[in-house]
Parts: C-alpha cells; sequence; structure tokens
C-alpha cells in the first residue's frame, strides 16, 4: 500500500489501515487497505453517508450492497463486509493485482480470436450469474474487467447495478446510466428498458474491442454517435471468422426483443468452443453485517471509528508493489487510449521537482484555467468555474514519493465529464511541460523541447 514514513500520520478502520485512493466518485471513494490481522491487501470503498441521504438514496444503497453481498462467483469482485461510523459506510472488497483486461489491449494490441472467447466467456458466465441474482450491472466498460494474479477476468463496480425494487410497473428499468460507447439503444431512448438486455449489448461490444482493437461505435459528437448505435452502424473488421460476425450481429441488434439472450450465447456453436462451466461453491452469507449498519445499532461490532495517528506532514512514499498496482505505470499516452479512443478517469506522470514546486506550478497553471485551488499538504482539490455536461468538473491532484528524487503525480477525476476531464489534463500538461520527467522507449530520459529533462530550483 501506500506507504507513509514513520513520522507521517496513518488512518485505521477497524482492522483495515488505509492507503491510497484507488479511484473516486459523487457518492464514494475507493482505497487501497490492509488488514492489520491477515496482512491480507483489500480495497474499500467509503460512502459518505450524508450525501447519500440528502440524495435518499439510503434504500437503494441498502439494496445495491446486500445483493454484492450475496454474490459468490469466480468472475465477480467479492464483497467480503460492511462496517460503517456515524458520518461513512465502508464496504470491504477484493483487490486484484493484475490491472485492466484492457491494459493487455494497451501492451501487445487486440486479442487472438481464442483469447477473446475465453475472456468473454467468463464475462457472460459472470453477467448470467448476477442476472439470476436479480442484479443488472448497466455500466460494463473496459474499466469494470479487472484480472486476478492468475489472469482471471473479475467483474467489478457493481455501484450503478438495477435491482428488482427499481423496476417500475411496466417492468422495465428507467434510468439513464453507463458509458456512451458501451450503451443499448433503448437505454439511451430513456423509454424504459431490460436490465439483461442492456447488459448483454455492452457485452457485444466489449467482445467487438477485445478481437478488433477498436470501438464498433465511435463519433467525435455524441448525436452523431448516438445514430449509430440506433441503427447499428458498424462493421467487423476482416479477420473475424464469420461466426464470430455472425454471434456479435446478434448481439448488436437495436431492437431488444430480436436481440439474442444470455441463454442462446451459450448454446452458440462459437462460444461453446473450449468452454469450461465455472465451477465454485454456493456457501452460506449472513447479511447481518448490512442490516446492522442500517440499523444504527450502536453497539454493533460493524460500528468503527476513524483513527487518525498524526505526524508531520510529508508526502506518501510509495513502494514497488503500490507502483505495480497502478495498473498503467507511468505512461501517460498508451497507444490504447489512442486506439481506442478510451478516456481515463485518473492520469499520472513523473517529475524530479520536488512536492511543493510541483503543487505550486499545478497551481499556477490551473487557476488561469478557471479553476478553483484547495490544497491540503500533498493533496489539492481543483474545482472548475464552469458547469459542464455533468456538473463542475472537479479533479483530485495527489503527490507520492517514489524515490528520494523522483515523485509520481496522479490527477483523478472526482466530478464532473470525463471527456472534459481529458481535454482539462491535456491543456494543464501544456503549463507543466517544464517539470515533467519523460523516458523514451528505450528509457533514455527525454529533454523538452526537442528531448530535455526539466531543471528545478532547488530550494
Amino acid at each position: 500500500m501506500a506507504n507513509r514514513t514513520s513520522s507521517a500520520s496513518k488512518t485505521r478502520v477497524g482492522k483495515y489501515e488505509l492507503g491510497r485512493t484507488l479511484g473516486e466518485g459523487s457518492f464514494a471513494k475507493v482505497k487501497f487497505a490492509r488488514n492489520i490481522e491477515t496482512g491480507e491487501n483489500v480495497a474499500i470503498k467509503i460512502v459518505d453517508k450524508e450525501k447519500v441521504m440528502k440524495h435518499k438514496m439510503i434504500g437503494q444503497i441498502k439494496r445495491a450492497i446486500s445483493t454484492m453481498k450475496l454474490i459468490r462467483h469466480p468472475n465477480v469482485i467479492r464483497m467480503y463486509e460492511v462496517m460503517a461510523s456515524k458520518t461513512k459506510i465502508y464496504i470491504i472488497l477484493e483487490f486484484v493485482t493484475g490491472g485492466e483486461l484492457f491494459d493487455k489491449i494497451a501492451s501487445r494490441g487486440r486479442f487472438k480470436e481464442d483469447e477473446a472467447r475465453k475472456y468473454f466467456q467468463q464475462l457472460i458466465n459472470a453477467v448470467d450469474y448476477c442476472h439470476s441474482r436479480g442484479a443488472y450491472h448497466r455500466d460494463l466498460k473496459p474499466e469494470n474487467l479487472l484480472l486476478d494474479a492468475n489472469g482471471v477476468l473479475k467483474v467489478s463496480d457493481f455501484g450503478l447495478s438495477a435491482l428488482p425494487q427499481q423496476v417500475r410497473d411496466d417492468g422495465l428499468l428507467h434510468t439513464t446510466c453507463g458509458t456512451p460507447n458501451y450503451v443499448a439503444p433503448e437505454v439511451i431512448n430513456n423509454k424504459g428498458y431490460n436490465g439483461a438486455k442492456a447488459d448483454l449489448w455492452s457485452c457485444g461490444v466489449i467482445l467487438f474491442v477485445l478481437m478488433a482493437g477498436y470501438l464498433p461505435f465511435e463519433d467525435p459528437n455524441l448525436v452523431g454517435l448516438y445514430k449509430k448505435i440506433f441503427k447499428a452502424d458498424f462493421t467487423c473488421p476482416p479477420w473475424f471468422s464469420s461466426s464470430a460476425k455472425k454471434l456479435i450481429k446478434r448481439i448488436l441488434d437495436p431492437n431488444p426483443s430480436t436481440r439474442i439472450t444470455i441463454a442462446e450465447i451459450i448454446e452458440n456453436e462459437w462460444f461453446k468452443k473450449g468452454y469450461v462451466p465455472p465451477r465454485f461453491e454456493q456457501a452460506d452469507v449472513s447479511l447481518d453485517d448490512v442490516d446492522a449498519i442500517f440499523n444504527e445499532l450502536g453497539d454493533s461490532q460493524n460500528f468503527v471509528v476513524e483513527h487518525r495517528e498524526e505526524g508531520s506532514v510529508v508526502p506518501a512514499t510509495m513502494n514497488a508493489f503500490e507502483l505495480i498496482s497502478t495498473s498503467q505505470g507511468l505512461n501517460l499516452n498508451s497507444l490504447f487510449e489512442k486506439q481506442m479512443g478510451l478516456v481515463k478517469r485518473e492520469t499520472r506522470f513523473t517529475s524530479k521537482c520536488s512536492a511543493n514546486e510541483i503543487i505550486s506550478k499545478i497551481e499556477a497553471a490551473a487557476m488561469p484555467m478557471g479553476f478553483g485551488v484547495k490544497k491540503n499538504n500533498y493533496k489539492m482539490k481543483l474545482l472548475g468555474e464552469k458547469t459542464g455536461r455533468k456538473g463542475q468538473l472537479a479533479v483530485t491532484t495527489e503527490i507520492f514519493e517514489v524515490a528520494p528524487s523522483l515523485c509520481m503525480v496522479e490527477l483523478r477525476k472526482s466530478g464532473g465529464d470525463t471527456l472534459e476531464f481529458h481535454t482539462f489534463y491535456n491543456d494543464l500538461s501544456t503549463g507543466l511541460k517544464d517539470i515533467v520527467w519523460r523516458t523514451t522507449d528505450g528509457g533514455k530520459v527525454e529533454e523538452k523541447g526537442g528531448p530535455a529533462v526539466q531543471s528545478c530550483p532547488r530550494q
């Protein structure tokens, strides 16, 4: 995990010591953590109770957590337990170290058909199981497909999952959510949709991407993108086998009533090649901890207090394991992002400047762009003055020391639109070009302006 020096602060929640932030959203953030009793690494989703109550989402969150805990499948991220304090809910999740499935495309290009099929089989297994438990993901996309240390696919983030209680009298779901390139046409239509059918469409897009190395539906204009999705306007590349093309076209059928079902996919000849059904035991799962935290039983062992051991303020240090667990490494402009049009919710760069110099440079670059800056030791919050497509853009910045003379700077979108974050980062990086440390593909340091390493004035 992101360790601190002995003089720095540490935060503990029950038996877990919290580390670096892995992701951030409007209602929750996910942190890397370590079980101090067993030494096991986990991920902890921390939900803000006040925001949940303000938006009257307690019932929805309780149902989501209950469903997540009941799901025990080898291809779905496991939820271990749930705890709460007066202000937060802590969801303890399995932490996987293999990175995102699509990182493999970044490093080696598209998959061969047999390998793509293997991952697609695992994806369908996971989605089919969740549907049988009444849970619909509704946001299946690259960053939600992870790999464990053995290369096994794990579907993550059921935070947007729609449960049976959210189905209206017409038997359909009505909440539009998801990522545009992967969303089914009936979801965009906003006239109600079947969660299972919509998830299956997203699986079809994912299969296409695995085999092609690019998206089936792409357009710089959102209206243009939606038109292509509504018409299922895409073409399979020539290297797809005829049976794979037929299956993908049946999945990416814009009419949900004639779209192939998961049961039919499992019987499809292309899908069945080399198929091994998952093996797992159905363990008895208790929801007592979920009931306890929502019933607010003060004496429950699932109620915890955040303990923070204060020390002198220093940048967080990152060990080798934590550095590897960042998945994308230190590469800002991966081939995958260019080929796939995927915009990440976070990005990072390295610098040989001191943490204080980096903070000053970011502040100087962000303020003229119309961003307010709040500083908290070696973390910063940048908040855009303008309201974008999904509200104000908010960016969290954190600095880690990876070596005595090398810092890694991580920028995460914590609010607003991901595409706007991508544009913001491109503009910001122009103002930071004299502090970013770059290397060539051969590992040699590049100098700016041609190749030059930044020169930071030392204090």
